[in-house]
């Protein structure tokens, strides 16, 4: 193969007037499991550290990138071109972060060559003279090897039928593992080129519009251009043998092309299920805007991961079932154009994109799927005990990409969120946090949501982001109703399964109903034990918790106060209070009964199995003195009982 410097100056003679001199102006004019389990990129549950030096004294401000690969073969050779503006006075030195497996050849500046230091994942440049902070000036580092094989996808090599195919993928810290870049969440390249040498045989795929194709003897030289800002994890690269066709999304007058680059013999299964990304478009259009990168494409590239991919105007998928290209779209509002400002805020990028995903569910397909999405994401978040959305462990890819977390929890705490203000206060919060001057195609960080969302609904929300965001844990509820005359009387006992939050203050959606009529009510439930009595004008005979799914809750009771009563006297506690051994005591067994023990706090301490016995005993050695709650379940209701420990 040429030397990628050799490229350099052919491509320049077919673009003539496409780049730049070096120090020019700036070259302006489907199932959550199966998506998280991919962009958990951790096959073999290896994740390279985080690059050990982070570069924030300058402003990047445009990158050429020109890569010569085969993808039969694990490696590249790369000219990057970056244009940069220092923030700091006297800037004397310019850094890249990259991988040290690779070699730097040479670094061009001006007419002439530097000289440069490359450890540690770093390379360091001494510039010839000090540059002011605001100057506009440009380097090139020249470069090839092999990229290492993480088992975390960042540069891959692999087959598909047979035919060699390379992708690149770089969430979270992989970009510098193939090219020289500032891998950080800091710093936006406001626009790149990227020109990629291959062998003619095969298509290229990257970010932005396709400006050409030329073939050049065996090789092909692809280039692609992208006028919007990117952060290097999103840039990306693509090389096999793809059948390419395009669907098509009106908008008014316009029309955005959705340019699908697949494998041909996955094509025709591709072709049917591609053109379902056109009503989602359209609806992601009105509730949050158009298409952030309308001017140029949208796109799917075929790949050899699990899943999906959000690389900026072109995600890359392996496969196209409604909801994993819904996810990935939803990610070039939430994660590309707005991208989170540190990986401890990754549920602003995971957990929009599963929450957008679930509002196709509400708008399309007449709901349907609507109600089993909340019901399948309430599950995960709840079937744990504790777990917060904030990423707590930034060093652990399991931890960033944690299904239950970040994706599942994120989106229902933006649900619960949704259900607390109110929708109309709710979408035009997100919105404003989209198009915020200071974030728009920028980064953003929770309290930057968190300050959209109080401005927009005129509350306070501290609360809620303690409890939801850092703390962990959910609540149960235990729900005993009566009604005398039209008074209705609710009491409201809540546990919680995480010891972080004492109680989780919640606006809670009760439903009253009977055969003819229902009604519902909002119980603003500022502690356990709480009651209310309300007026309704029927006569219910039953009343439901959280029908429509508002609430990450799980293991809550309704249970008639008035039928309660029988139940509960076939229960005896002897001896009560209790020092050691507590006997339960049954005046019939139970074919289904399971008995829970709590402390005053409401952390369950034990889970019994007491089906068909007619008594057990509790040990209560060495536990604090205080009240006990126990909770016994069985085929007919719910009864909860207390307990003295001496």
């Amino acid at each position: 193969m040429k030397t990628v410097r050799h490229i350099l100056w052919i491509c320049i003679a077919f673009f003539s007037g496409i780049l730049i001199t070096l120090s020019q102006p700036l070259p302006y004019g489907d199932g959550l499991d199966e998506i998280a389990s991919m962009e958990m990129k951790a096959f073999l549950g290896r994740l390279l550290p985080p690059p050990a030096t982070l570069i924030d004294d300058y402003d990047v401000r445009y990158h050429r990138c020109v890569w010569e690969v085969d993808p039969a073969q694990q490696y590249i050779r790369g000219e990057v071109t970056t244009w940069f503006s220092p923030l700091i006075d006297a800037f004397d030195t310019i850094c890249f972060n990259l991988c040290d497996s690779l070699t730097v050849n040479s670094v061009f500046y001006h007419s002439g060559s530097l000289p440069f230091f490359h450890s540690e994942g770093l390379v360091t440049i001494p510039l010839p003279a000090i540059l002011a902070s605001g100057t506009v000036d440009s380097i090139t580092v020249v470069y090839e090897g092999a990229p290492p094989v993480t088992g975390f996808g960042s540069f891959v090599t692999e087959e598909h039928a047979g035919v060699p195919v390379l992708w690149t993928l770089s969430e979270p810290y992989g970009a510098s593992d193939w090219w020289p870049c500032k891998n950080s969440l800091t710093d936006k390249a406001d626009s790149i080129d990227v020109m990629i040498v291959h062998p003619a045989e095969y298509r290229a795929a990257s970010n932005g519009l396709l400006v050409s194709e030329i073939l050049h003897g065996s090789e092909m030289i692809t280039h692609w251009k992208h006028r919007y800002p990117i952060v290097p994890y999103l840039v990306c690269m693509a090389v096999s043998n793809y059948a390419a066709y395009s669907d098509w999304v009106p908008y008014d007058t316009t029309l955005v092309e959705v340019l699908n680059y697949v494998y041909p013999e996955d094509s025709a299964l591709a072709a049917s299920q591609t053109p379902d990304i056109i009503p989602v478009m359209q609806l992601f259009d009105t509730l949050f805007g158009i298409y952030p990168f309308v001017a140029e494409k949208y796109g799917h590239c075929q790949f050899g991961w699990g899943g999906g991919m959000e690389h900026q105007t072109f995600t890359f998928v392996t496969s196209f079932g409604h909801e994993l290209i819904a996810h990935e779209l939803a990610h070039q509002w939430f994660g590309d154009m707005v991208t989170c400002a540190s990986w401890e805020d990754i549920w602003l990028n995971e957990g929009f994109a599963t929450y957008l995903s679930g509002l196709t569910y509400e708008h399309m397909f007449n709901g349907y799927w609507w109600m089993p999405f909340k019901k399948d994401r309430i599950g995960k978040v709840t079937s744990e005990p504790g777990g917060s959305v904030w990423c707590d462990d930034t060093t652990s890819v399991d931890r960033i990409f944690s299904t239950r977390l970040s994706y599942a929890k994120g989106a229902m705490i933006l649900h619960q969120l949704r259900w607390i203000i109110g929708d109309s206060a709710f979408f035009t919060a997100v919105n404003n946090y989209l198009y915020d001057p200071a974030l728009w195609h920028g980064f953003a960080h929770t309290y930057d949501l968190k300050n959209h969302l109080e401005a927009s609904s005129g509350q306070d929300l501290t609360w809620y982001f303690d409890d939801w965001y850092t703390g962990q844990g959910f609540p149960s509820y235990l729900i005993r109703w009566g009604q005398s005359g039209d008074t209705l009387t609710l009491q409201i006992d809540q546990t919680q399964s995480h010891p972080s939050v004492s109680f989780f203050e919640l606006p809670l959606p009760i439903r009253v109903k009977n055969s003819e009529t229902d009604t519902n009510l909002r119980l603003e439930n500022s502690f356990s034990g709480e009651v209310f009595n309300i007026i309704i004008p029927f006569q219910a005979d039953s009343v439901l918790f959280d029908p429509d799914l508002w609430l990450i809750s799980a293991n809550n009771s309704v249970i008639n106060a008035l039928a309660e009563t029988s139940f509960d006297q076939s229960i005896f506690l002897m001896p009560n209070p209790v020092h050691d051994l507590l006997t339960i005591w049954f005046r019939e067994p139970f074919h289904e009964m399971s008995i829970d023990l709590f402390d005053e706090a409401g952390k369950r301490l034990l889970q019994l199995d007491a089906s068909e016995k007619r008594q057990l005993r509790v040990d209560f050695t060495g536990k604090p003195a205080g009240v006990y709650l126990i909770r016994f379940r069985t085929e007919t209701g719910v009864a909860v009982k207390s307990v003295v420990r001496w």
